[in-house]
């Protein structure tokens, strides 16, 4: 099926997110310690969340892939929403953390003008993940994965964080050292957003929430099908990327089975050609004879 092989490609974001953080929160954090600069820490402990983050996408679409048993009839799709929620935990937890160090930086006066190296690294590592992004959304958009749309999130969300942490840096350096620990508590609230925004649509899924202007551009092309007299009621609810939509249609009474069977199929074809990771379920009911 189609939808496991994009799950098999998702992973290929979720590596590529890895071994990207691995490297540069090493970077961040080596330098950091090195150059004395709070808000370049904070950015490098931002990134050792975004490793967790990533290992939980990559499990959640390991999970995903594992086809329909006798307690999941409709699959494991959903492990991958799962995943993302539970990176956003994650990301929440060291946002508040790299807020409170940073806090405590500023409020004891130890802040110390950071090495120019740091603003470089910071520099450089945010070019690299705005790369990562732009791989990674792409992907997303391909494969219509929920979970690597959150990964390519993350990492738009560290790219600024880099750019802004050289800013602060950059400040600090030429004459106000305190901006530094300013900066890493800006850094600290950007992480808690991006978890707060992940964590949102991660719920809305879990919760069948479905988006109510996507579902009346579903209605309208079902009306459009011949022998529909009216689109009476549509749900639709998501499991990973794959659309779930329950559909019922009033039809004239006098239609045999073949041929109400023949309106499913169309709708069925419809559907799909608006969303190839569409399943509709299309119940059937006779039109009251005065609308007909």
């Amino acid at each position: 099926m189609d939808v496991y092989k994009n799950l098999r490609e998702g992973e290929k974001g979720a590596w590529v997110s890895i071994f990207t953080y691995l490297f540069l929160s090493a970077l961040k954090l080596t330098i950091g310690f090195i150059g004395t600069s709070e808000a370049l820490k904070a950015d490098g402990l931002n990134n050792t969340t975004d490793i967790i983050a990533s290992v939980a996408v990559l499990v959640g679409l390991r999970i995903s892939q594992r086809p329909p048993d006798e307690d999941h009839h409709y699959g494991h799709l959903r492990a991958e929403t799962v995943s993302s929620l539970i990176a956003s935990f994650i990301m929440a937890v060291v946002g508040l953390q790299v807020v409170f160090n940073a806090a405590k930086s500023f409020i004891e006066g130890k802040a110390e003008a950071p090495s120019l190296l740091t603003a470089i690294v910071a520099i450089f590592c945010g070019i690299v993940m705005y790369f990562v992004y732009m791989y990674n959304i792409r992907l997303a958009k391909r494969i219509k994965s929920s979970a690597v749309k959150a990964a390519a999130y993350d990492n738009r969300s560290d790219a600024i964080v880099s750019i802004g942490t050289a800013i602060g840096i950059l400040a600090a350096i030429i004459g106000f050292p305190v901006i530094d620990s300013i900066t890493a508590v800006i850094v600290g609230f950007i992480i808690i957003k991006t978890a707060y925004e992940i964590f949102v649509e991660a719920v809305h899924t879990l919760t069948d929430g479905f988006d109510e202007h996507e579902l009346k551009e579903i209605e309208a092309l079902i009306q459009e099908v011949d022998g529909v007299i009216f689109v009476k009621d549509t749900k639709g609810r998501m499991s990973g990327n794959m659309m779930f939509l329950d559909v019922t249609i009033t039809v004239n009474p006098k239609m045999d089975v073949v041929q109400s069977h023949h309106i499913t199929e169309v709708i069925e074809s419809v559907v799909h050609e608006y969303n190839s990771f569409a399943v509709t379920l299309v119940h059937i009911e006779p039109a009251d004879y005065a609308t007909i």
